[in-house]
């Protein structure tokens, strides 16, 4: 018995085109295509979630700006009190003093040897006040007006001794050992003879006397 198949040609058409490569990778692309649709759909979620984070920051950043203005304010006045303080204890605790410096000659003696005129010469160089300023988010004080003093102190005097000049040099000694004077006076401006006369009589006593002077820098203090 023979049996015709009138649809087998029809049959394997149908299992050719079902077996297509093409078709398979119609699908696949398909299938990427969704699935980029889907990664750039979640990075557009991410993006819209990072920028009302972005804006929750800023206004909350915003809202701080006044204060943090005057936190930096309140800093730059706190900087200025500290360097007026400052300033106003150097004032108090090293201005220079005419008792201590009357106090200490008072306790500084040699025989024969006295004393005719003394002179304190002050000069204060003034160097102007430097306003503060804010640089960025970094706060930069201000530094105050300060005066530069300078000091010097001559002493004229005259030496009556027997030898007429030879208790300068023991008084100038004496001066530099003198406590109140090791103290003011640095190595370098010590005590230095400045003017030392020739014997000459003197009409109150008529001895032979020797007139000189000694002059002591102190060192240049700033306030």
């Amino acid at each position: 018995m023979i049996r015709l198949n009138l649809l087998a040609e029809a049959q394997a058409l149908e299992e050719v085109r079902r077996r297509d490569p093409i078709k398979r990778v119609i699908w696949v692309a398909v299938l990427l295509v969704v699935l980029m649709l889907v990664w750039a759909s979640s990075l557009q979620l991410l993006v819209i979630i990072a920028n009302k984070d972005i804006n929750r920051v800023q206004a909350i950043m915003s809202s701080k700006a006044a204060a943090y203005k005057q936190v930096l304010a309140n800093r730059h006045l706190i900087a200025e009190a500290n360097a007026k303080l400052a300033a106003l204890h150097a004032l108090s605790s090293s201005r220079f003093l005419n008792g201590n410096l009357l106090n200490g000659l008072q306790q500084t003696t040699v025989d024969d040897l006295q004393l005719v005129h003394l002179k304190v010469d002050q000069t204060y160089f003034l160097t102007e006040e430097l306003k503060g300023r804010t640089n960025g988010s970094k706060v930069l004080p201000g530094t105050p007006a300060t005066i530069t003093e300078k000091i010097t102190l001559a002493l004229d005097g005259s030496d009556a001794s027997a030898s007429p000049g030879d208790q300068v040099p023991k008084f100038k000694e004496a001066l530099v050992a003198n406590p109140y004077f090791r103290s003011q006076l640095s190595a370098a401006n010590q005590v230095s003879l400045k003017n030392l006369s020739a014997p000459t009589f003197s009409p109150d006593s008529g001895r032979a006397i020797v007139l000189f002077t000694l002059e002591c820098r102190y060192p240049e203090k700033t306030r």
